[in-house]
């Protein structure tokens, strides 16, 4: 990558932080879609969790006094089962698949009867939920939307749900590291001075984040967080859409203009 292209990952990075350090999530799902139109999905899967593990720490550092810790030993116990579970079949999805997943997650917790309200506390749900939201941060490279549906169904305070949900994504992403860095068969390899950017960007961005987030209210979190959601979702759904149906229209197209 040149200097400005380098620059300019660096400055979406500060973006992608900000939001996600104002929201707890959004600005992973936003970065991932623009690194997978950049790099070839492993490479772009090992920038990601740098990126994100440089976030989420950072974040769960700054609220550390807000995180709930048996939330994220729930999550912790699930996410080792779909390592567990990958790691037999290394799978990387095409990135199209990856697109649709990634838009579609969100709206998972949100077909739950509305009887069955996500409750992070209780081991089953964190268990069950963590192993879902870690096959699915393999898959596509991130987990945010369906995690954060799980954490506003919670008795948690805004501060409480961005400070346990960037500790159980910091867990999350070291793992995808680990799978994309090492465990599948074609293992990325990154420039580390494209990793020391992202890590200083995603640190700025975080930072940045806090003042604007001490000031909103919890409603307005909530508000604003489920709008975020559903807006990215619907964007990758259709992205993902035209990636796949993309090939045989131009196909046919061109079979039909050699006619």
């Amino acid at each position: 990558m040149t200097p400005i292209m380098i620059a300019a990952l660096g400055l979406l990075m500060v973006g992608t932080a900000f939001l996600s350090g104002l929201f707890g999530m959004a600005g992973g799902l936003v970065l991932i879609g623009v690194l997978l139109a950049l790099m070839p999905l492993p490479t772009a899967m090992v920038l990601h969790a740098i990126t994100q593990m440089a976030s989420n720490g950072w974040r769960a550092f700054l609220w550390r006094a807000h995180i709930r810790w048996r939330p994220v030993a729930n999550y912790m116990a699930g996410a080792a089962v779909a390592l567990a579970a990958w790691s037999l079949t290394r799978y990387v999805p095409d990135k199209p698949v990856a697109l649709l997943l990634l838009g579609v997650t969100p709206f998972m917790a949100r077909l739950l009867p509305a009887n069955i309200k996500p409750d992070p506390d209780r081991l089953w749900q964190g268990t069950v939920y963590g192993t879902i939201c870690m096959g699915l941060m393999l898959m596509t490279g991130v987990s945010g939307p369906l995690l954060d549906t799980f954490f506003l169904g919670g008795n948690f305070g805004r501060r409480e749900k961005v400070a346990t949900k960037a500790m159980c994504q910091l867990v999350s992403h070291f793992i995808k590291l680990i799978y994309f860095g090492g465990v599948i068969d074609q293992a990325a390899t990154l420039d580390p001075v494209i990793a020391a950017v992202a890590i200083a960007a995603s640190m700025l961005g975080t930072t940045l984040a806090r003042r604007i987030l001490e000031a909103m209210t919890d409603q307005q979190f909530v508000a604003w967080s489920m709008k975020l959601i559903t807006t990215i979702a619907c964007y990758y759904i259709a992205y993902g859409s035209w990636l796949l149906v993309r090939t045989p229209v131009l196909a046919a197209f061109d079979k039909g203009g050699l006619q």
